[in-house]
C-alpha cells in the first residue's frame, strides 16, 4: 500500500544550501546546456540533438536530411531531460525566453514523431527498416521513457500538452507493439518502466500501467530473449553480449533476483520502476524483491560517498565488497537513479533508512559531478586521484582530475539539472494529514492537504532546523542514524515524540514552531574488514556530508598523510571565500617524509602535521591536484 505521495512540481520553493543549488541549475547548467544541446557552447563535445530532431522531422516530410544523424544512439534522452529540468524551473520561476525556448524544442520533437506514434531520431534519419530490432543495444525504450518523464513534467509545470500527447500516442504506439501484437522483448537499458508509472498517475490512461507491469513481470521469463534477437539481425550497435545475464538483470524474473548486478544505472532505474509498480498495486512479492536488491547495493556495493557502480568495465557492479578507490567508475547518473530508488522506496515503506541513503548520494556523488559554477561536469566520481596516474594510466583513463565541459556520452549533466531542480520532491512527500521530512530543505511548502511548512536550516553545515506550521496535522521528520543523539521542541519546549524506524512523529497546529536538533559532531567512519582495498583507512564525515583531502590544502601531497583518529575534528568554521562557501575540518596526524628510492629497509620518519579536508562534493575545483577520501590510519 503506499505509504506516502509525491508533492507537486510547484510545491517546494527553496532557499539555503538548496535555493543556491537549484539557483545554479536555473542560470547556468539549463542555458548552458540550451546551448550544448544547439552546438553553440564554445569548446564542448558537439552534440547535435537538436539537429537530430530537425532531420528527423525532414526524413519523415521526405526532404534531404543534411548532416544526418549524429552522436549516440540514445543522443536524443538529453533533449528530454532539459526539458523537464527546464520544466521544473518554470513551475517556480516563470520566464518566457525559457518557455519560449522550450516550446520550440517541443515543436520540432512532435514534428520528429511518425504517424504511427514511433518517436526515435537515430532510427528515423538512419535505420527506419532497423526499429525495434535491437532491444538490447538500440535505446529506444530508454528514449522514449525519458521524454515521456519530460512530457509529464512540462504539463504539470505549464499546463502544456502538446508533448505529453506527443508521448501518450508513442505509449500507444509502443502498447501495440508489445501488447496488442505480442511482440516478444523488453528494455536493454531499463528506464520506461518508472516513466510509464509516470505516465499513468498524469493521463489516468490504464495502458501506461499494463505496459509497465508487462516490462517488469517478462524481463528475465525469458533469459535467452537477448540471444534470439541476435541472431535474428545482422548488426550491432556496440557488440553487446548477449549471453550476459548478470548484466542485462535479466537471468532470472525480477521477482527472484538478489544480486545486484551489471550497468549500476540501468539496474537503479529497473528498481524504481519495480518499486513505484510494488507500491501502485501492493504487490508485496515484488516489494520484497526490491528490499533484497536494495541491501545488496547499500549493504555490500556501495560506497561510503553514495556511488554505486565500482567497475569501468560496463560501468557496472562487480562483487560484494570489491569497492576500490582510485578506480571507482560510480556515475553521477547512477547515485541519481540510487535516489530514485530510494524515494520510490520510501513510497512503499517510511523508513529512514532510505532518506539516510538518500541524502548520502545527494550531497556527495551527484554533487560532485557539477563544477562550482555549473559549465563543467564529473561522470565518474572517484574517491581517489593522483595527477600523472589518474586519466593518464590504462586501468584509470576513466579518472579524471578535472570536470570536462560535456561529453561525447552525456547522460549525467542534464540529469544532474532536472535532479536538483526537483529536489523537493524526494525531500518532502504526503498522504492524508500527514507530511513527511525526508531531507532537511530549507524554503517553503505547500502541501495538498493544506499544510503548510517554513523550513530553516544552515544544513548540511548546521544542525539546527526549524519548520514553522500553519494548518493542522501531523508532521514525520527523519533522524539521520550519523546523529547519535536529536532533541525536538515545540514551541520552544523540549518535548518527547515517538520515533518509529527513524522517523518522528509530531501533532502540529497552525502556528506551531518545531526545531529539531541533530548531533553535528565530526566523525571517523572506518569501513568493513570485509573491503579489501580499505584496510587500514579511515574516512571523515560531518552530518551528511563525507570530506575529503586536497593537495591544495595540504602542501600538495596527501598520498604521505595518516591520521590520529583518537584526536579531536576541529571544524574550521564557515568560511564564504573558500569554494563557494564551505566548513574546512582539521584533524592531528603524521606526514611521511619522501625516500630517496622506490623501496627501502629504513623505517619511514614522520613529522606531526595538521590534515585539513573539504567537502568531498566539492573537490577539484582548485586545478589539478591529489584528492583522497579514505585516509591512512596512524
Amino acid at each position: 500500500m503506499k505509504t506516502q505521495n509525491r508533492i507537486p512540481v510547484n510545491a517546494y520553493r527553496p532557499s539555503g544550501f538548496m535555493g543556491r543549488y537549484c539557483e545554479l541549475v536555473r542560470k547556468e547548467m539549463i542555458p548552458y546546456q540550451y546551448k550544448v544541446l544547439c552546438d553553440e557552447a564554445e569548446d564542448a563535445e558537439k552534440s547535435h540533438v537538436v539537429a537530430n530532431f530537425v532531420n528527423a522531422g525532414k526524413a519523415l516530410r521526405g526532404e534531404d536530411t543534411g548532416d544526418g544523424f549524429y552522436g549516440m544512439v540514445f543522443q536524443d534522452s538529453d533533449a528530454a531531460k532539459w526539458i523537464e529540468a527546464a520544466a521544473y524551473s518554470l513551475a517556480l520561476h516563470p520566464d518566457k525566453e525559457l518557455e519560449s525556448k522550450a516550446d520550440g524544442l517541443i515543436e520540432l520533437i512532435a514534428a520528429a514523431q511518425d504517424e504511427d506514434g514511433y518517436l526515435n531520431t537515430r532510427f528515423t534519419v538512419t535505420d527506419k527498416e532497423k526499429r525495434w530490432t535491437n532491444l538490447l543495444e538500440g535505446h529506444e525504450l530508454y528514449c522514449s521513457g525519458h521524454m515521456m518523464e519530460a512530457a509529464c513534467a512540462y504539463f504539470e509545470a505549464t499546463g502544456k500538452r502538446k508533448l505529453l500527447d506527443v508521448m501518450e500516442k508513442n505509449a500507444e504506439h509502443i502498447y501495440h507493439r508489445f501488447i496488442t501484437e505480442k511482440t516478444p522483448g523488453y528494455p536493454g537499458h531499463p528506464e520506461v518502466e518508472l516513466a510509464l508509472m509516470k505516465m499513468y498517475r498524469t493521463t489516468g490512461n490504464a495502458h501506461c500501467l499494463e505496459l509497465a507491469e508487462h516490462f517488469i513481470n517478462c524481463r528475465g521469463a525469458d533469459p535467452e530473449y537477448y540471444e534470439k534477437e541476435k541472431a535474428a539481425r545482422d548488426w550491432t550497435v556496440w557488440g553487446n553480449n548477449p549471453c550476459d545475464h548478470d548484466y542485462q538483470q535479466n537471468g532470472k524474473p525480477v521477482r527472484e533476483q538478489s544480486d545486484a548486478t551489471g550497468h549500476a544505472v540501468r539496474a537503479v532505474y529497473l528498481y524504481t520502476g519495480m518499486a513505484d509498480l510494488a507500491s501502485e498495486t501492493e504487490d508485496k512479492e515484488l516489494f520484497a524483491a526490491c528490499r533484497r536488491l536494495w541491501e545488496s547495493i547499500v549493504n555490500r556495493r556501495m560506497y561510503v560517498t553514495g556511488g554505486i557502480g565500482s567497475t569501468v568495465q560496463g560501468e557496472a557492479f562487480s562483487a560484494d565488497y570489491d569497492l576500490p578507490s582510485d578506480t571507482a567508475y560510480s556515475e553521477t547518473c547512477a547515485a541519481i537513479g540510487l535516489m530514485f530508488f530510494a524515494s520510490r522506496m520510501l513510497e512503499n515503506d517510511v523508513d529512514g533508512e532510505y532518506g539516510d541513503i538518500m541524502e548520502r548520494a545527494f550531497y556527495n556523488t551527484v554533487l560532485a559531478g557539477i563544477q562550482l559554477y555549473g559549465k563543467r561536469f564529473f561522470y565518474v566520481n572517484p574517491l581517489e586521484a593522483v595527477p600523472g596516474i589518474s586519466g593518464v594510466v590504462q586501468t584509470q583513463r576513466h579518472v579524471l582530475i578535472t570536470r570536462p565541459k560535456w561529453y561525447a556520452c552525456a547522460c549525467c549533466p542534464p540529469n544532474a539539472a532536472r535532479l536538483i531542480s526537483s529536489v523537493g520532491q524526494y525531500a518532502y512527500g504526503e498522504k492524508d494529514d500527514m507530511v513527511y521530512c525526508h531531507m532537511f530543505a530549507p524554503g517553503d511548502v505547500t502541501f495538498a492537504n493544506g499544510i503548510k511548512l517554513s523550513c530553516e536550516t544552515d544544513y548540511p553545515y548546521g544542525f539546527e532546523i526549524s519548520y514553522t506550521v500553519s494548518g493542522k496535522g501531523r508532521l514525520a521528520v527523519r533522524i539521520p542514524r550519523w546523529s547519535k543523539k536529536y532533541s525536538v521542541s515545540i514551541n520552544g519546549s523540549e518535548t518527547a515524540c515517538e520515533c518509529v524506524k527513524g522517523y518522528v512523529y509530531i501533532n502540529v497546529s497552525d502556528g506551531d514552531r518545531i526545531n529539531i536538533s541533530l548531533d553535528g559532531a565530526p566523525r571517523f567512519v572506518y569501513a568493513s574488514e570485509k573491503v579489501p582495498a580499505l584496510s587500514g583507512k579511515a574516512a571523515l564525515c560531518r552530518g551528511p556530508l563525507v570530506y575529503c583531502f586536497e593537495g591544495a590544502d595540504n602542501g600538495g601531497d596527501v598520498l604521505s598523510l595518516s591520521a590520529d583518529t583518537t584526536g579531536e575534528i576541529c571544524p574550521m568554521g564557515f568560511d564564504e571565500g573558500l569554494l563557494g562557501g564551505t566548513e574546512m575540518l582539521a584533524v592531528k596526524g603524521f606526514k611521511r617524509e619522501p625516500q630517496k628510492e622506490l623501496y627501502s629497509s629504513e623505517t619511514p620518519k614522520k613529522t606531526p602535521v595538521t590534515l585539513y579536508a573539504v567537502p568531498y562534493s566539492l573537490w577539484g575545483n582548485r586545478g589539478e591536484n591529489q584528492m583522497r577520501v579514505w585516509v591512512n590510519i596512524h
